[in-house]
């Protein structure tokens, strides 16, 4: 990035107008710039070539036009590749993307922030400091880069989008929003919100405030324990944010926006994978219109946790939908370079972790 300069894609478009303005040129360039930031995803002033060179001038004089950069991709022996993508220019501050491919969809699972402040015992990432919120032009990058990854290896592009990488999407409320419509609007990438999926371990005056906002996405809630004392012990956010507290702001949402929130529930080898957690679960769900992904754990290392047994699961499983719940398993792609759910940990080819620094979050 320019040093000094402010990063032109963090303006709206009506602070870009204004600028625009107050260099002497036509509003409707708005429109023109707008669209080789989101459309064309323009990497320099340079690149906009339908612009006089007197305008790119002068946005190369006023501005910056930063984007990420991939440093590294790991493919998986069952299509899945990972990527790292480094802030900034700087090699402490690396987050990781990764696109997944199946017979029907290809989804990229992208990051908001550089590590995470939750410190979910399951997690990887939640070992990691938090050092910055990504700013919705650097969610856009991964999207953008990952679509493109896309179309090279199979042909076409991305099916769905899930913010289920590093960090906590709704404590970087505002940049996520933005990072959604920049990704769904025109100038953009013009995708479907009813692709999107953002996932959250459960902030609540978050959720609210999504259902006041009326957002068109899906919303997944990172639940894997329906009581309380289990939650606390692997899930500290469940300390300030309980199921009782949880479930209102859930009832909210679905009120307001109509849309069946998505719950992610880990089963976890004798802690959470019997029929009494089943039970405990059927009946949190029974107030609040929902769909129910079982996910099958992905060892970290260290961890305390274990998967399941396949016959535990498939209980858990049946009794579930004899309760008339929505019930999916999903089995976890990439084990192998670390890409599948609760891996990502800015692991290098080697398996070796980045090294990090002690920064404060941006």
């Amino acid at each position: 990035m320019s040093q000094g300069l402010p990063d032109i894609r963090t303006l709206s478009q009506a602070e870009l107008t204004q600028a625009l303005v107050e260099m002497g040129e036509k509003p409707f360039r708005t429109k023109q710039v707008s669209e080789w930031l989101w459309t064309h995803a323009a990497g320099s002033f340079e690149e906009m070539t339908s612009l006089g060179k007197g305008l790119r001038s002068k946005l190369e004089e006023s501005f910056a036009l930063s984007r990420i950069d991939q440093v590294e991709a790991q493919h998986s022996k069952d299509g899945t590749v990972k990527c790292a993508f480094q802030i900034d220019g700087d090699a402490q501050r690396v987050v990781e993307g990764v696109l997944i491919p199946t017979t029907k969809r290809i989804t990229a699972c992208i990051s908001s922030q550089v590590g995470c402040s939750l410190a979910c015992k399951f997690c990887a990432t939640g070992r990691l400091k938090l050092l910055k919120n990504l700013t919705s032009g650097e969610m856009y990058d991964q999207v953008q880069m990952l679509n493109t990854l896309a179309h090279q290896q199979y042909g076409k592009g991305l099916s769905n989008i899930v913010y289920m990488g590093m960090g906590e999407p709704l404590l970087n409320y505002r940049n996520v929003i933005e990072s959604v419509e920049r990704i769904t609007g025109t100038p953009g990438l013009a995708m479907s919100p009813k692709r999107i999926t953002v996932s959250t371990a459960g902030i609540a005056k978050a959720i609210k405030r999504l259902g006041d906002d009326e957002v068109k996405f899906n919303l997944a809630l990172s639940l894997h324990a329906a009581n309380d004392a289990k939650r606390n012990h692997i899930m500290a956010i469940n300390e300030t944010n309980n199921l009782s507290v949880l479930a209102e702001s859930l009832r909210h949402f679905v009120d307001k926006t109509g849309t069946r929130p998505t719950f992610e529930f880990i089963v976890f080898k004798d802690f959470n994978d019997r029929l009494e957690d089943a039970r405990e679960l059927a009946q949190f769900c029974k107030h609040i219109p929902c769909k129910i992904n079982l996910i099958e754990y992905n060892p970290i290392d260290d961890g305390e946790f274990q998967q399941t047994t396949p016959e535990r699961l498939d209980d858990f499983v049946a009794l579930l939908e004899d309760r008339n719940l929505i019930v999916n398993v999903r089995r976890s792609r990439g084990k192998d370079i670390d890409a599948a759910c609760g891996q990502l940990a800015n692991k290098n080819a080697a398996g070796e972790e980045a090294p990090r620094k002690g920064v404060s979050p941006a």
